[in-house]
Parts: C-alpha cells; sequence; structure tokens
C-alpha cells in the first residue's frame, strides 16, 4: 500500500502499523500518534489501504491531549501502589498541567516526591498500554467492583453498548480518547506541590524535552477552588450529578443557587471597586468569557452603591485597518495589542479623570476603519469608567496611567464540573462551545467557521491576555454549574452536521464525546435562566441585548 506524508510516498506491507508506516516515511520523531482521513490513528493501530498519513506531535492540540492522557494513567497507576483505595481527582489547568488532589488528604513535599519518583520509575520501564474493547455492563461492573461509583454513574449515561477500554499493569481505566503506545513516550514532566494537593507539569507545544515551567497563580487557583467548593456544597462534581438532579425535579434550583452565586460574588467585587477609590475598571478575559454581561451587571451594582458608570469597549480604539501591519501570510493578527491606538487612549483616559471632554472615538466594523466624529464625553467627578475588551489587563494600555485609578477585572469560565473523578471537562472546551452557539444565533457562522479559527484564538489568547491574569485584582468566574445541559440542547445537532472528511471533523466529535454524557435541558426550564445572567450572552434572551 502506498503511504504519503507531505511530498515524501513509500510502499509499506499490508498490516503494517501507523507507527511503522511513519517509520518508512522518516516522521516518527516526537510522534504520539497519527491522522489518516480526520481520524486519530494509535501508533500500534494498523493502516489499511492507500493514503496520506500525518504525524500527531506535541505541537498539535491532539497530540497535547494524547500526551496528557497517557500520563495522567501513569499517575493513577503510581497513586494506587502508594495509596491503595484512595480517591483522586484530576481538576482543572494550571499553564501546561493540571491540578490534582487526593480529597481527604494534604500531600506534604516528601510524598509529592515519592509519587513523582514512582512515575519516573513506571516511564523508565516503558510499559505498555494495553487496549481491549469491553462491554458497557462488564465495565460497570469491574468500576463497582474497584471502588469507582462516579465511573459507574457515569457510564450508565452512555448512548453505546461497547468501548475500548485500557490497561496498564493490571489496571484498567477508560480515557475518552486515544493514548500513546506506551509509558515511554511520556517521560516529560514534573510535579510541583500546591495544596492541598499538586500540579503535574507537563511540556509546552514548542519545548519538548523537559516540563514547561511552572508559574504560580494564586489568583486563579483561589478562584477555582472557590468554585469547586461551591460545587461540592451544590452536590454537583460530575457529569452524572447533573442527570441526577435533573431527574429528582430539582435543576430550577440549582439555576437559582447558580445565579445567586454569580450575583453576589459580583457585588463583593463592586464592593472592592468603591472601598479602592478606583475610577478606571479594567475588564478582560479570553473569547466566550462574558466579559460584556459582566461589565453590565458590575455597572449595576455600582449603580445600587450610588454611582452612574459609563462603559466604554476597547474595540472602539482599533486602528484603521489598512494601518495595522500585515502578517508575513498578508494576514491581519487583530489579537495583537499594536492593532489598538494605545497612545490616544491613554492620552484620553488621562484627560477624563482630569475633568476634561474628551470626544471618544468609534470604530466601523463594516467600513474597518474609526468614524470621522466620536462621541463628546466627560466623567463626572468621582464617577468610575468600565473599559472592557482583551487587552485590558496588558500594563502597555494603561502606561503612565495613575495606579491608585485602576481596578483590574480577570474574567473566565473555570469550569469545575468533570465528566467523572479522573477525567475533566477542559474549561477551553466549554467557551468553545459557548463561541459556537454564539456564532450560530448572532452572527450566522457556522460550526465550521468557529471551528476553524478556534486555534488561533487559543494562540492569541496564550500570547495577549493569559500572561496578564495574575496582576488583576479582582478575579470573577463566569462558569456556570448548570450550563452545559443549556449549551448541549443548542449545539448538539450542529456538530453532529460537521461532515466527516472536514478537517475540524476530529474537534467536534471530541465536543460530541464529552456532550454524550450530559442531559439535554428540557426547554420548559429555559425561562428560569434569568434575562441578565452569563449564559443569556451566548443562547439569546438577555436583557442587555435590548438596550
Amino acid at each position: 500500500m502506498k503511504i504519503m506524508y507531505g511530498n515524501a510516498s513509500v510502499v509499506c506491507a499490508p498490516g503494517s502499523t501507523a507507527l511503522e508506516c511513519l517509520r518508512a516515511l522518516d516522521a516518527q520523531e516526537g510522534a504520539v500518534a497519527a491522522m489518516r482521513n480526520g481520524h486519530v490513528l494509535e501508533l500500534n493501530n494498523t493502516v489499511e489501504g492507500d493514503g496520506e498519513l500525518l504525524p500527531i506531535t506535541l505541537r498539535d492540540d491532539e497530540g497535547r491531549r494524547i500526551y496528557e492522557r497517557s500520563l495522567r494513567f501513569v499517575m493513577l497507576l503510581a497513586l494506587r501502589r502508594l495509596y491503595p483505595g484512595q480517591q483522586v481527582r484530576i481538576e482543572f489547568s494550571v499553564g501546561h498541567g493540571v491540578f490534582v488532589r487526593l480529597p481527604g488528604l494534604a500531600l506534604s513535599q516528601e510524598a509529592i516526591k515519592a509519587i513523582e519518583q514512582e512515575m519516573r520509575a513506571l516511564t523508565q520501564a516503558d510499559l505498555p498500554f494495553f487496549s481491549r474493547v469491553w462491554q458497557l455492563e462488564d465495565a460497570i461492573r469491574y468500576f463497582a467492583e474497584d471502588g469507582q461509583p462516579d465511573k459507574v454513574a457515569l457510564l450508565r449515561l452512555r448512548p453505546y453498548s461497547y468501548f475500548k477500554m485500557y490497561c496498564l499493569e493490571g489496571m484498567w481505566e477508560y480515557f475518552y480518547g486515544a493514548m500513546a503506545p506506551s509509558t515511554g513516550y511520556v517521560r516529560v514532566f514534573s510535579l510541583t506541590q500546591h495544596a492541598p494537593g499538586f500540579v503535574l507539569q507537563m511540556p509546552n507545544g514548542t519545548v519538548h524535552d523537559k516540563p514547561a515551567p511552572f508559574t504560580p497563580r494564586p489568583k486563579h487557583l483561589a478562584v477555582f477552588s472557590q468554585s469547586a467548593t461551591w460545587c461540592e456544597v451544590l452536590g454537583v462534581t460530575n457529569a452524572a450529578d447533573l442527570t441526577a438532579m435533573m431527574e429528582k425535579g430539582k435543576m430550577r434550583e440549582f439555576i437559582r443557587v447558580n445565579e445567586a452565586l454569580h450575583d453576589k460574588a459580583i457585588g463583593a467585587i463592586a464592593d472592592r471597586i468603591v472601598r479602592s477609590g478606583a475610577r478606571l475598571i479594567m475588564i478582560a478575559g479570553p473569547s466566550s468569557s462574558g466579559k460584556t454581561t459582566f461589565a453590565a451587571r458590575l455597572a449595576i451594582h455600582l449603580r445600587v452603591m450610588g454611582f452612574h458608570p459609563v462603559q466604554v469597549g476597547l474595540d472602539n480604539y482599533y486602528l484603521n485597518r489598512d494601518m495595522i501591519p500585515r502578517e508575513p501570510d498578508g494576514s491581519v493578527d487583530l489579537e495583537n495589542i499594536n492593532t489598538l491606538d494605545l497612545p490616544l487612549f491613554r492620552q484620553q483616559m488621562k484627560q477624563l479623570l482630569a475633568g476634561e471632554t474628551v470626544e471618544l472615538p468609534r470604530f466601523n466594523f463594516k467600513t474597518e476603519r474609526r468614524e470621522e466624529h466620536g462621541t463628546p464625553f466627560t466623567l463626572p467627578p468621582g464617577e468610575p469608567l468600565i473599559i472592557e475588551g482583551i487587552h485590558g489587563l496588558n500594563p502597555m494600555l494603561t502606561e503612565g496611567l495613575p495606579e491608585g485609578a485602576l481596578h483590574r477585572v480577570f474574567v473566565s469560565a473555570l469550569t469545575c464540573l468533570n465528566l467523572d473523578d479522573h477525567n475533566r471537562i477542559r474549561t477551553t472546551d466549554v467557551r468553545l462551545l459557548r463561541r459556537i452557539v454564539r456564532d450560530h444565533h448572532f452572527r450566522g457562522t457556522p460550526p465550521i467557521g468557529t471551528l476553524r479559527m478556534w486555534q488561533s484564538v487559543r494562540r492569541g489568547e496564550e500570547t495577549w491576555i493569559f500572561p496578564w491574569q495574575e496582576i488583576a485584582d479582582s478575579v470573577f468566574n463566569t462558569a456556570l454549574h448548570y450550563e452545559l445541559p443549556f449549551l448541549k440542547a443548542c449545539v448538539y445537532d450542529l456538530l453532529e452536521a460537521v461532515p466527516e472528511d472536514d478537517a475540524c471533523a476530529l474537534p467536534a466529535r471530541r465536543l460530541l464525546k464529552a456532550l454524550h454524557y450530559i442531559p439535554t435541558a428540557p426547554e420548559a426550564l429555559l425561562d428560569e435562566i434569568p434575562p441578565i445572567s452569563i449564559l443569556r450572552e451566548f443562547i439569546g434572551g438577555s436583557t442587555f441585548d435590548r438596550e
């Protein structure tokens, strides 16, 4: 059979594995899997028939996910050997790592060192990950006997009667995606203590021979911890808990409590702003984090406290499109902070703080130019200005402005809900679901359009947004623990309609695989979602859209 990669082609014997074909093409370096016709092939899978075969490496999002799954299995086996019968929760991203805790245990530095040593012994041994197709009832029985009720509850929701299980040294697991062939593929990692657990750190997408350096993010982790506590108090930590709540008729109350927690947190930020005396409130966050609705709700809380804030969007400070330097490929990087007229922004903010009148710019996205005349505006004494945009926390934006006049707020959807204890729902995937729904409803963009641009959006976030999140004075988690059933109702059929031969089919299938375990919210529950909810920004029906 003829196998191709780029300009190279080789003839491989029928029944050759993906790894053997990549070696024949001299393309195996760094590969953890392969891509064939839009589908992921594990390296020990056989290749059938002529066609193109692409290596999947850590440069690819799918490659990093495969690496993480495989490394998680190594970690779980190490923990089982050191702490038999102990519950393990793999919870959320921290930079290029994931936070792990053992409920009920606070791990010392010595304990974490022992876990890392056990993991290194397993990776040095280069042990294979065996796979086998199991019947659903057999898997449920196995996990019940193994003391993993979270997996039992989740698998009872599975719509298919069989699936692939993986085994490492007698320990069976299910990871919702492809794996590397053996433990020797995931030798690059580190463990960093972060009470009460640790962060499992992996390589990033560019440097593969050492783990990415750990960057402390105490504010980020504190908000995640608070939200995780809310989940536990509300009795919803895994996907199956949502189904149980819906079946018991408690979803309406759950929505109300979620929204009350949001309102309380926004009120606390408003209190902090008033106490600080800040007048320029800078709000930033990644795509689909709900910045616009958060800014509007913050303005309401400030009104309650006697202020009359005015909202300004940083998008109005865009330079005319023909003034923005082109990338080498001729494209325009709209995520770059230098697409904004920074001198004008800083000058006008100084003037407003001094009580002067300025002409706030208005950017026309149809003509891709700033309007000839802006809006005259004077900031009344003592009143705050709410400024929202992806670069709101970047020091370049506020250079030279009085620090005491600034209050920076970072907002993001930090999902705390897991599929089960060992398989998390990525915050980036939830934001992507939000974005797909919003783009379809309000911008006429099909899922394929959103999926195609998502990696570019993510690169911009990593460069221009996330590096500044820890300088925030306040952090707000816009995730709602009830939102996935409503997003599923909006997006499931759209994702199923993505053609199998499209390049976006892989991320679409990945999202669908997670949504299989999420209950679909009935339309009758929609009236429980307040018109000022963050979720309304994406599914529609927001009061703020009518203003």
